[in-house]
Order: C-alpha cells, then structure tokens, then sequence
C-alpha cells in the first residue's frame, strides 16, 4: 500500500506530504489542485511506461507541469513510501526543465526496509551521462523489481469522454482484455473475458450490479465478428426484448456507470494496486452514487483507492477519515486529512456532505 506522497513544484503544488489510506476521498473546490493529484499519478504511470516525453507533450510542455513555470520552480521532485507486514519501498525521483521546455529525469533512486531491520538498503541509479529523458528504473532488476511493478500498477481511469468517438462505444480487438484499459476503450473484450472464465462468477456479478442503476438493461451481447472474429463491440439486449442495441444507444451517465462498475468489480486478483478516479459522481444519478460509493468502499478492502469529487451527495457516503481536503491557499494548494473527533459535533445534526457545504471543513470556494 502507498502509504506517504511527498511532491514538489508540481503544477498548483508548490510543497505537499500525505499520508494515505486504503481509501482516499479528496473534496475541493474548482481549481483547488485535486486534479493535480490525480495528474501526478498519470506521469508516474506514464514514465513508467518510457512515456514521460508523450505526456509533457500532451501536457502543455514543462511550463505547464512546473509550478509557476521553470523560473520560479526549475525541478519537480517526489517520492513515494510503500509499506506492507514485510517491508518498506521508497521511490525517489527528481525531474529538472531542459531546452525544448521539456522535462529530464536528473536523479532517481529507490531503497527498501525489511520490517524490524532499523537499516536501509538503499541505491542510487548510475547515470553517468547527459541528458537522460525516461526512468531507468526497470533496468536495475532485482534491487528495483518490487518498486518498479508497484508504480506500474498505480492506475489512473478517466471515463470521461463519452462521444460518439470514444473508444468504449467502438469495435476493439478481442485479445485486448487482459487489463481495462484507462479509458475503457477495451471494456467489451474484457467483459467478453470475464463471462467465459470461472464460470463467469465476477461477469454476473457485474451485470446484477448494472441492473440497480439501469433497470432496463438485461445483458450485453459479445459476439465476436469480423474476418477473422476478433472484433468485439459493447452491444446490449433491453428486458423483454429480443433486439440488440450498440453502445451508442447507451446514456452518456450509464456507459460511465458500466466501466466504474467494470473497474471496481473485476475478479480481486486482476484489481491494480493503486485505483485513482477523478470525479466519477460526473453525470450520474443520487441512486447510482450511493451504489458506486459503495464499490470504491468494498474495492479499498482489496486495493488502494483514490477518488476526488465535487458532489456533498457523494460525500455522504464516506468516513469523514477516508477525506482529505484541498485548498488553495495563495498561488498553492493545501492537502490535509479530516479528523472526525474535531466534527463530533457537527456530524450529531448534519451529514458530511452538509458539513462541506457549509465551509466547516474548508474545500469551498473561500
């Protein structure tokens, strides 16, 4: 489990440490700096990966990634603390601004306890040159090997896009189901996957979960088709009828409310080791958020979980523990956990969503 964030100079974070939990809720107000967050985990995936110069690209380069632009801050660094009953990681990587407004990793190194050992094995990676672009963390196997498949499997899902265009609502390559994807563009051939292994116990399960918040649906229809019939699309039947419809013919609302479904109830040993979703109360009904509050809760007893979310209704449905609250103080954002013995009051005559709403708790827009 990540168990401590600690970043600066990322975008709206000048200075910020953490501690998190198997849950983590984060509530703001507009441009508190939650996405941020959320954006931070995006490029440790991404370098993972050996993708850290796609996304500065897509990312509005370096000066938009630097807090206040490279001369006020010309470096981010960050690391990360993962502890389980057997040991500690920690992960350590600090990035400078290079010409081209682009971002070099300058320096990364990783170091490991064992529980009850006082002493740290610890290893800085050899650069020796100029100019490295991507980690090179993977390359120092077995020292790093632990370290590196854990920030591989922190995941960002954005379900955002739901145009006629996005990839869940087209044709996609049957074998590609191995993992749901961050947009979900895969989701018909990994449900396809799920309905045909261990007798479809965890497809089942998804789609009676689909029925509470879509009483109409009644299951998909994954036939694999084209030449060689490995295409598949999220085509679906309506109760009482025979007639299959396409993915189009799906609720911008339900098709989100599908892959969080997908995501969250997939069978616990294919669950990534860290699960970050941003707003995901977006275009959703009460009814289905309270259902979907309580997947992300039962997810967090198998894996790590971080959400942020603008909705009090949402909000309800959480510990005030599981809550961090962001502010922007000045031109920087704030992170600080919630501690309910200080709302013990508050919480006898009002929800935590009210709470919020009354500007108790901060997070608002003063």
């Amino acid at each position: 489990m990540l168990r401590r964030v600690a970043l600066k100079g990322f975008k709206s974070i000048k200075e910020m440490e953490i501690e998190l939990r198997p849950l983590n809720v984060l509530i703001g107000a507009n441009g508190a700096g939650k996405s941020n967050l959320v954006s931070f985990f995006k490029m440790i995936n991404e370098m993972m990966g050996r993708r850290l110069q796609e996304y500065i690209g897509t990312s509005g380069r370096a000066h938009s990634i630097l807090h206040f632009g490279p001369k006020v801050t010309p470096q981010i660094e960050a690391g990360l603390r993962f502890e389980d009953e057997e040991r500690k990681d920690i992960y350590y990587v600090r990035l400078s601004h290079a010409s081209g407004d682009t971002l070099v990793v300058a320096e990364e190194s990783f170091g490991y306890q064992m529980q009850g050992d006082a002493s740290m094995t610890e290893a800085a990676l050899p650069w020796g040159f100029v100019g490295i672009h991507e980690t090179r963390l993977n390359e120092y196997i077995p020292n790093g090997e632990v370290i590196y498949e854990l920030l591989t499997d922190c995941r960002v899902y954005h379900f955002h896009d739901t145009s006629l265009t996005a990839r869940f609502r087209q044709y996609g390559y049957v074998g590609d189901n191995r993992r749901l994807l961050a947009d979900a563009g895969n989701v018909a051939a990994f449900l396809l996957r799920l309905r045909n292994e261990n007798g479809g116990t965890a497809y089942q399960r998804i789609i009676s979960t689909i029925r509470l918040i879509a009483p109409f649906f009644d299951d998909f229809d994954l036939e694999p088709t084209g030449p060689q019939q490995n295409e598949v699309i999220l085509n679906w039947r309506e109760k009482g009828s025979d007639q299959v419809w396409g993915p189009h013919q799906f609720s911008d609302g339900t098709l989100r409310a599908i892959c969080l479904i997908t995501l969250l109830m997939q069978p616990e040993k294919d669950l990534p080791a860290l699960i970050v979703v941003d707003e995901p109360e977006i275009g959703l009904h009460p009814y289905a958020l309270n259902v979907l509050a309580a997947l992300f809760k039962t997810a967090s007893h198998h894996t790590q979980v971080i959400i942020t979310t603008q909705s009090s209704s949402f909000l309800d449905n959480f510990d005030p523990e599981d809550v961090i609250v962001v502010n922007r103080e000045g031109p920087s954002s704030t992170f600080k956990r919630l501690d309910a013995a200080a709302l013990g009051s508050w919480l006898e005559e009002y929800s935590l969503g009210e709470v919020w709403e009354k500007n108790v708790i901060g997070g608002g827009p003063h």
